[in-house]
């Protein structure tokens, strides 16, 4: 067991005047299993950088263990998979690495392929195990589970469970509470560690923010009462020193006034204790502003209808047929592992040439509003995004700043955004859409928890009619009214 102490840690990027931490103090053990949180944007990422040293800052970082980084930079991605894992953890042994693989599900004989044959579930798996066998190291997990489906990531967080020695930067609320045992926050006035999963440390929280509203609103009830006693005294005062020209005992006027004055100087130092206090509340508050979505109602109950459909790929088809229909008001999530035809069965939908088996029948008029997985396409001002797209540029800004984003980032490229801020672009153009069917492809990868719980509240009360690909197990529990296995 050893200590990492964080003392008075202040960094901020030279081609930006914000200041991404300032003093900032805590310290962790490195026996613990570390979920980290916190809106996109604030510093995740740049933390873990600043752990393995990578920028100048000012405080201190102490810590006598050394770092290892996922996602690890493979160097050459043509050499064998065992090649690459021996340059990981060069002291492991064979045997080693096939018990690590062989509880994240995954066969040995992935060890003899080239290692840009594995698909992005199997080079997570087997890069994590590697790194866990190097021995007296702390690990920096950066989301590990973006390219892993809903059984991968099951099997994920069991096996990091049996582990220690991490901090884990995810967002899917299921998986952190299956595997963590503290919770390290950034929030937006400091950051801090609680003990427990995601659950209990969203609870605490949610507790903690509702008692500093009711401190906050008790306050500046006392606030404002003590300023309108501190008026009144004040007023009192002045027309008893008034009252001392012509009076006959001035002596008695006089400390009248000096008494009237003395009271109002308590009321003021009484106000400015509350204004003190109150300062400290709200800090820290995660504002989760409603979202608003306009859908339009489609005139027939079904909009689509998918025959006995398999996308193919150089001449194969990707997974079984399937035959399932849309309609009006329902929410349907695709599932199946990684690979398995789901987000070419939405592009599909959405008109896109690919080769398939069977037929699709869309309605006529169908308007659809479509959230790609990827986002590396996303260029120019958010002003210039909304002109090529159509929506209006107003509401587009102000979805943006209800799920979190700084009026900074408006003026930005959007190359520069971070991965969760692109994809709230994509979510938040979509919402600005009024549409029949909305068809979202892993819409939360990289979103921030608070963000996803808006969104989840969104379409809980509009209820859209849907069909999505997600593998975040509480946003699917959810929102989904049926499930197409593929």
């Amino acid at each position: 067991m050893a200590i990492i102490k964080i003392e008075n840690l202040t960094f901020s990027y030279q081609s930006s005047y914000d200041t991404i931490f300032e003093n900032v103090n805590f310290q962790i053990d490195t026996d613990w299993k570390l979920g980290f949180i916190g809106r996109n944007g604030r510093g995740k990422t740049t933390f873990l950088n600043l752990l393995q040293g990578k920028y100048e800052y000012g405080g201190n970082i102490v810590s006598s263990v050394k770092f290892d980084y996922f996602p690890y930079h493979v160097r050459d991605k043509n050499a064998l998979t065992e090649d690459v894992l021996s340059e990981v953890c060069p002291t492991a042994e064979e045997w080693q690495l096939m018990r690590e693989l062989s509880l994240l599900d995954v066969n040995y004989d992935v060890l003899y392929r080239p290692f840009n044959t594995l698909s992005n579930g199997e080079q997570t798996k087997v890069l994590l195990a590697a790194l866990f066998l190097n021995e007296g190291r702390f690990l920096l997990i950066d989301e590990p589970t973006n390219h892993l489906d809903a059984q991968a990531r099951e099997l994920l967080s069991a096996y990091l469970r049996k582990k220690k020695s991490f901090i884990l930067v995810s967002h899917d609320r299921h998986f952190l509470d299956g595997c963590v045992d503290h919770i390290l926050s950034i929030n937006r006035a400091n950051i801090e560690v609680q003990s427990g999963n995601f659950s209990s440390f969203m609870t605490n929280f949610k507790r903690q923010q509702e008692y500093e509203r009711r401190q906050n609103s008790r306050l500046q009830t006392d606030i404002e009462r003590l300023q309108e006693s501190a008026r009144r005294t004040a007023g009192w005062a002045d027309i008893v020193e008034a009252s001392k020209i012509g009076a006959g005992d001035k002596g008695y006027v006089g400390h009248k006034s000096a008494k009237m004055m003395k009271r109002a100087k308590v009321v003021e130092a009484r106000r400015q204790k509350e204004i003190e206090q109150k300062s400290k509340l709200l800090k820290n508050i995660e504002v989760e502003s409603s979202l608003k979505i306009s859908p339009q109602i489609y005139r027939s109950e079904r909009l689509a209808y998918f025959s006995d459909v398999a996308p193919f790929y150089d001449g194969k088809s990707v997974c079984s047929p399937v035959t399932f229909e849309i309609k009006r008001g329902e929410r349907i999530v695709l599932e199946g592992k990684n690979g398995s035809g789901k987000s070419s069965l939405l592009k599909l939908l959405c008109g896109q040439q690919i080769e398939h088996s069977g037929t699709i029948d869309i309605g006529s008029n169908l308007i659809i509003s479509y959230v790609p997985q990827d986002t590396s396409h996303l260029l120019g001002t958010l002003a210039n995004f909304a002109v090529l797209h159509g929506i209006d540029e107003s509401l587009f800004k102000t979805i943006l700043r209800k799920m979190g984003f700084d009026r900074k980032q408006f003026e930005k490229d959007m190359s520069e955004f971070s991965d969760g801020q692109k994809k709230k672009a994509l979510i938040a153009k979509s919402l600005c859409e009024k549409a029949h069917l909305y068809v979202w492809d892993e819409p939360l990868n990289f979103i921030d928890i608070y963000s996803r719980i808006q969104i989840e509240d969104l379409l809980d009360e509009f209820q859209p009619t849907m069909i999505f690909v997600e593998h975040d197990k509480a946003f699917r529990d959810k929102i989904a009214t049926s499930i197409v296995k593929l």
